[in-house]
């Protein structure tokens, strides 16, 4: 009887907790102002600064630290403040610095929470125009501007939540917890296609050629070679669907 009622507890403590992952999820559900689209987070935009520029030393010496050469670092600053000027970047609160990374093996571009954004010398030489670069940067921006980071944070928090009231009450936390890593590499993809098509956005505002961000496709499609990951595995989107949704993006915004 004592087991019984035990296992009564667990499950009513373990509803408990799922019910307030979905409470507090609801109560942190909010509108984008620059994006419009309704999304879960859970810090404010303060919080979401500190965190770039608290992470930022840490990725800089994880990928051998700054470039030496200060005109290439200029020359990137330029265009990225050219992007943000000229589009609704502008009117965001958030700290935007360009940052070009020693690394000259992993062909990479990221963005912090907050606005600090990076590029490695391996992708960068890899370059053919200043709109290419311009087509980068703006998706980076548009990682910052769409939040990404911080809905992931706050989807990582609730499905967590969810995980521990699974384990009280019927130990199948690592179930759900699974199937939570599933909604964020979903979500991944979902981001990679909205800030493409923002960085296309951002282009056009800023006068670059927005088909050059097809070309900076073409050029993550060769690095990634033949054996690179199928969709379903990745959280980024297979380079051939990001191109058509480029040129969706392109017509849309009259290009």
């Amino acid at each position: 009887m004592a087991s019984r009622r035990s296992w009564k507890i667990r499950i009513f403590i373990g509803l408990a907790i799922v019910a307030f992952a979905f409470f507090k999820k609801c109560a942190n559900t909010q509108e984008n102002p620059y994006t419009g689209k309704e999304q879960t987070i859970s810090m404010s935009t303060e919080k979401e600064i500190a965190i770039g520029l608290q992470s930022a030393p840490q990725m800089i010496n994880q990928y051998g630290g700054m470039h030496p050469d200060q005109n290439q670092q200029r020359y990137i600053d330029a265009i990225g403040a050219k992007l943000v000027t000229n589009s609704l970047a502008k009117d965001t609160p958030y700290q935007y610095e360009f940052h070009l990374l020693a690394d000259n093996e992993t062909i990479n571009a990221f963005a912090l929470p907050g606005g600090q954004i990076f590029i490695t010398q391996a992708l960068f030489s890899k370059l053919t125009s200043e709109d290419q670069l311009a087509g980068i940067l703006g998706h980076e921006i548009g990682h910052v501007l769409g939040r990404h980071s911080a809905e992931r944070i706050a989807e990582t928090e609730f499905w967590q939540t969810i995980s521990q009231g699974a384990s009280v009450g019927a130990d199948a936390g690592e179930l759900v917890a699974g199937i939570g890593q599933n909604v964020l590499l979903g979500n991944g993809r979902d981001d990679e296609l909205e800030s493409d098509e923002l960085g296309v956005k951002f282009m056009m505002d800023a006068g670059y050629n927005p088909y050059e961000m097809i070309e900076v496709m073409k050029i993550l499609k060769a690095a990634a070679g033949p054996n690179r990951l199928p969709e379903f595995k990745s959280t980024h989107p297979d380079p051939d669907n990001r191109i058509e949704k480029i040129k969706q993006a392109i017509e849309k915004f009259g290009g």
